[in-house]
């Protein structure tokens, strides 16, 4: 038995590219709102990254905890109006020895130090390691 020859009609073609069209365009779109996400997420990991070094810096001057050290963090950034992030990065900055801290940040921070460190433990006071941009880093070997 033999088959009819079947052709399509202008119509159906030009149906079929349509959508064809129409899902070129939802996955261009969905493509585009992935990249924008993976951006962020990479920013995000990046600030993440920043703020648990300059957490690193707060308990190893301060012999606070973690807890206490983001907490610090945030009320420094509230304080001062200054991104968490930029607080994070001015912190380590401090800490590697590439300038001082920005005096609001400093303050700030001695302030918050004093707030949320250890009671009785006078290694956690900023008087004992001092965040200060004229001080050296402890155990950095500076005078």
């Amino acid at each position: 038995m033999e088959m009819p020859f079947m052709t399509t009609s202008r119509e159906q073609r030009s149906a079929r590219d349509v959508v064809r069209k129409g899902r070129a365009a939802q996955m261009e779109g969905e493509n585009a709102r992935l990249e924008r996400e993976n951006a962020q997420l990479r920013h995000a990991v990046g600030s993440h990254a920043a703020v648990d070094q300059a957490l690193g810096v707060l308990i190893a001057v301060h012999r606070i905890e973690p807890g206490a050290g983001f907490e610090v963090l945030r009320e420094v950034s509230q304080h001062t109006n200054t991104r968490l992030l930029e607080v994070a990065e001015s912190v380590i900055a401090w800490a590697l020895g590439r300038g001082p801290l920005p005096e609001p940040v400093s303050r700030e921070l001695d302030a918050a130090v004093r707030r949320h460190g250890r009671p009785g433990d006078p290694t956690g006071s900023p008087e004992q390691h001092p965040l200060r941009g004229a001080g050296p880093v402890p155990g950095s070997g500076g005078t």
